[in-house]
């Protein structure tokens, strides 16, 4: 049965790598089989098959063996038939045999259809239907796009915009209004076209369909996709340069198309460079976090980006050598050019293409070579395309006016040097014009792949010619072994390199040919496209265990009908990125530092927050790591606790000033030697900054350069450990965008005992707490918050630290009193510097790593603490019930982690905008609540 090749074997493969190369070795054997029936039964005269009988069957469903498991959606801006309109009702086909058809040939396991545009205008209904009829039979389905839709998506945004700007050509610099107001309106026509190519998609999607998306044109298709359909596999291929990201962010939509982008399951191209380049654009424009795998957002969400260089049929042009025709060619080629080495270049007439370039080389070579002059001549194939545009007009004069320059300086009358041809070539005539070439000159100036080079090397078993490459093609990256790599704006390095191929010895020709001949006959487009679909097929597969994962949404409807339920409420809110203003910067990694520093509660959250302090049945907690005065500026008005520095100091807003809850003996004399190293990382990590804390410090380079920030980082934590706090008792706190030094063992967590015993202590419960909400954006250190008053706790939280979830009331009389803060200026840990601050940042970053370095046992030695535990057993008991303080059921305990998926909190919620939105929901339910309470007390007899 399909699907079970590792039925009965008990060696199956575990990993992804392991699972995708034993596949790979299945499907090779697989098609080598096949070809060898193929080739000794019924195969017709060798070479005599041009591919297009091969592709209609193909594309007609003909194709023999066995029947596909799995259908394949092709999405293309172009269909690969040519329409023609022969009548009101009537259509023409042409097929064309190039690029993906062939790719999509070895594709045996799926069952392909093509979805794109048909190249040709259809108004009418009667046309509509009858075009999709004739296209269905070549397993083809239409997008129809009208005349402005085609003139502002394709003309405009694709190929005015993003095309020139992918290769390194920039953004047209026009000094009209209007033309900004073009680029606006040719966006939305390039979004409105993306909405009707998934439209059809949508319109033909059937469950288990492979989505596979092309190129530049239909870069918001993804988005497009996974908005109608979360669980749609879909993957993007990219056939052109992906540029570094200081040229992508000059795209005014730089971020709306990478996030759309990154809706795919798997991104493609053709070169590792690309793939980084891609990477890199997210995390600094974007400003998510770039993995070896890809790149994955704030929720935890894994986009797969990966380098799959295609190829092409190879088979092709070399069973074309053996074409009659073909032969006829090679002869009368070889006649006409006999005693003269031939050397070919074969490029659209493009900007992009380097030709001038090549053809100056040339000129530089001949004028330094006499010998050379009457004995080699260059072949150019330049093929037209955007006759209509001036620039491209302007690029054929040029190169004509070089052209017949060189020849008039160095032809005579019987011979010139370079013939130049303004036209296309068939596909027998290319082929004999590579078989009789020398050597191959590709000069891009920036390009995807350029499969002219692997043409080349196809068709040169025999002569075995040389292959001059240019190292911006991405062709270099897989070619630049057996290649001569040059510069193509260097021309005296190119010309050079022509010498060194023209004087090659016949041993070396042939090693390098070997080289660039195994990679082109194995590397074909079909293995490509197998690859590819293979590797999207794996990765939703392991995205689905990623989801596995990750936390359900708070269930809002559920917390607040429990909360009404509920007579003794605690709720426990972080501070930073859960109650602060979201600031909204788009396209702008960090987001505007100046107001992001400025940590202000967020303005809406002021008539709910008061609502909720005046609610006798509740109790809330501010839980944060900031600094006691940023707590004071932002709730001082409000009834409520306050927990500074990880619970390190506590305060009830209307009941006193701040209490200290720090071991008495805590060692802070490791500050001053950290702050310096941290002033030190800062000046030389521009946007970088400080945050300077009573008992600990964080370093945050949240704004600055993300790969240079995370370089100094890895400085600074070497420096750290072999210096400053070899020998202190502190645990560095990593997170992804911060380094945090703090006393071991302080953690929200280990604070929340302390402050549920001061809770107690200060206002007598009536009954116990039933009903907890503990939300926040915290470091993982930091997430044995949740886990505290966890009734059950689960297996992979068994690591954090915790409490029971409920205690006797009765011990906490034994406690401590807290006490006052000392004076930082007069304290032990004081560094000298009062209260010297440098630029608050926030150092509630995702996902971190911590390291631990214990040597003095929490500052307390073993004769310390038991005379602290003496002292504390001397005091006289209070008098308090047997009671528990903590009555809670697992349907009343709502943990929630603010913009983390993948958290030890039960629950997620995006951002603190939705925060807002929740405690308004319960501010609201706690208001109705106590209304309905007075009218019940007031009507009561």
């Amino acid at each position: 049965m399909p699907g079970n090749k590792f039925n009965g074997n008990s060696n199956v493969p575990t990993s992804r790598i392991s699972r995708l190369l034993e596949l790979r070795q299945l499907k090779r054997t697989s098609r080598a089989s096949l070809n060898e029936v193929s080739d000794n039964s019924n195969s017709p005269e060798p070479g005599s098959g041009h591919d297009f009988s091969r592709v209609e069957q193909y594309l007609e469903d003909a194709v023999a063996g066995s029947p596909p498991t799995q259908r394949l959606l092709v999405v293309a801006n172009r269909l690969p038939v040519s329409a023609v309109r022969r009548g009101e009702d009537s259509w023409s086909l042409e097929i064309s045999a190039g690029g993906l058809v062939s790719a999509l040939l070895g594709v045996k396991e799926f069952e392909a259809r093509w979805i794109g545009w048909a190249g040709v205008n259809v108004p009418d209904e009667v046309g509509q239907k009858a075009l999709t009829k004739a296209l269905a039979e070549k397993r083809c389905i239409p997008v129809f796009l009208d005349e402005e839709i085609v003139h502002q998506y394709y003309n405009g945004y694709c190929n005015n915009i993003l095309w020139p700007l992918f290769h390194y050509l920039g953004l047209p610099q026009e000094d009209r209004l209007a033309t900004t107001r073009s680029f606006q309106s040719q966006f939305a026509a390039y979004k409105k076209a993306n909405q009707m190519f998934a439209d059809v998609v949508n319109q033909h999607y059937e469950e288990g369909d492979v989505v596979w998306c092309h190129d530049y044109h239909l870069m918001f298709l993804p988005e497009c996709l996974k908005k109608h359909n979360s669980k749609m596999k879909v993957g993007w291929f990219l056939h052109t340069p992906f540029p570094s990201s200081e040229i992508h962010r000059t795209l005014p939509s730089r971020s709306e198309l990478l996030s759309a982008v990154l809706a795919a399951d798997l991104v493609g191209f053709h070169t590792y460079d690309y793939a980084r380049h891609f990477v890199s654009a997210c995390t600094r424009i974007l400003g998510l976090e770039g993995t070896p795998e890809g790149v994955e957002d704030d929720q935890g969400r894994l986009t797969r980006v990966a380098a799959f260089p295609i190829g092409i049929d190879s088979d092709r042009f070399i069973r074309a050598l053996e074409v009659p025709q073909v032969q006829v060619h090679i002869k009368e080629l070889m006649e006409r050019f006999a005693g003269r080495k031939v050397m070919l270049g074969v490029d659209r007439l493009d900007m992009i293409k380097g030709i001038p370039q090549k053809i100056l080389a040339f000129e530089k070579f001949l004028e330094e070579n006499p010998y050379w002059r009457d004995r080699v001549v260059l072949l150019q194939i330049a093929v037209p395309t955007r006759t209509d545009v001036p620039e491209y007009q302007k690029l054929t004069s040029q190169v004509h006016e070089i052209v017949g320059r060189i020849n008039g300086r160095f032809g005579t009358l019987t011979r010139v040097p370079i013939h130049h041809l303004d036209r296309s070539l068939d596909f027998h005539a290319l082929c004999a014009l590579y078989a009789v070439t020398d050597i191959a000159l590709v000069t891009s100036l920036r390009d995807g792949m350029n499969l002219v080079s692997y043409e080349f090397v196809a068709c040169q078993d025999e002569k075995k010619g040389v292959l001059i490459l240019s190292e911006f093609a991405g062709a270099a990256q897989s070619l630049g072994a057996g290649a001569l790599l040059v510069n193509p704006w260097n021309i005296t390095e190119v010309a050079a390199a022509i010498g060194k191929a023209l004087n090659m010895s016949d041993e070396e020709r042939e090693k390098r040919h070997q080289i660039n001949f195994l990679h082109v006959t194995e590397h074909t487009a079909q293995e490509w496209a197998e690859f590819f679909v293979s590797e999207l097929n794996d990765t939703v597969v392991e995205a689905q265990l990623r989801i596995t994962q990750i936390r359900p949404a708070l269930p809002v409807e559920c917390a607040v009908n429990n909360f009404l339920d509920c007579s003794n409420r605690l709720l426990i809110l972080g501070f930073n990125a859960a109650l602060t203003e979201t600031i909204d910067t788009p396209g702008r990694r960090g987001g505007d530092q100046v107001k992001d520093m400025n940590f202000k509660l967020h303005p809406e959250l002021k008539g709910p927050l008061s609502v909720l302090c005046n609610d006798p049945k509740s109790t809330i907690v501010i839980l944060s790591g900031s600094r006691r005065s940023d707590l004071d500026n932002n709730f001082v008005e409000y009834d409520m606790w306050l927990a500074a520095e990880h619970g390190m100091f506590l305060r009830h807003t209307r009941r006193g000033d701040w209490m200290t809850t720090m071991p008495e003996h805590l060692n802070l004399d490791w500050i001053p030697s950290v702050y310096h190293v941290f002033e030190y990382f800062k000046e030389r990590t521009p946007r970088s900054t400080i945050e300077l804390r009573d008992t600990s410090l964080v370093w945050n380079y949240k704004y600055a350069d993300f790969e240079f920030g995370r370089l100094q980082a890895r400085d600074m934590l070497q420096h750290l450990w072999t210096g400053p706090i070899s020998n202190a008792s502190v645990e560095v706190v990593q997170g992804s965008r911060s380094v945090e030094v703090r006393p071991v063992g302080v953690t929200k967590g280990s604070a929340i005992d302390r402050i549920l015993g001061e809770i107690v202590h200060s206002k007598p419960l009536k009954s116990p707490i039933d009903y907890v909400l503990c939300i926040g954006h915290f470091l993982e250190k930091d997430e044995d918050v949740y886990t505290f008053f966890e009734p059950e706790l689960p297996c992979e939280n068994a690591s954090h630290p915790r409490s029971k979830g409920a205690f006797d009331s009765s011990k906490l009389a034994e406690r401590a009193p807290p006490k006052p803060p000392a004076n930082r200026s007069g304290s032990k840990g004081s560094h000298g510097k009062g209260q010297r601050s440098s630029s608050n940042s926030n150092s509630n970053s995702n996902s971190e790593k911590v390291t631990n370095n214990n040597h003095n046992n929490g500052g307390l030695s073993r004769k310390q603490q038991q005379q602290q535990q003496q002292q504390q057993q001397q005091q006289p008991l209070e008098k308090t019930s047997s009671w528990n303080v903590l009555d809670l059921k697992k349907d009343n305990y709502f943990s929630c982690a603010v913009g983390r998926s993948r958290t030890s909190a039960r629950y997620t919620i995006g951002s603190s905008d939705d925060v807002v939105s929740f405690l308004t929901r319960l501010a609201e339910a706690s208001s109705s609540s106590s209304s309905s309470s007075s009218v019940s007390s007031t009507s009561t007899p």
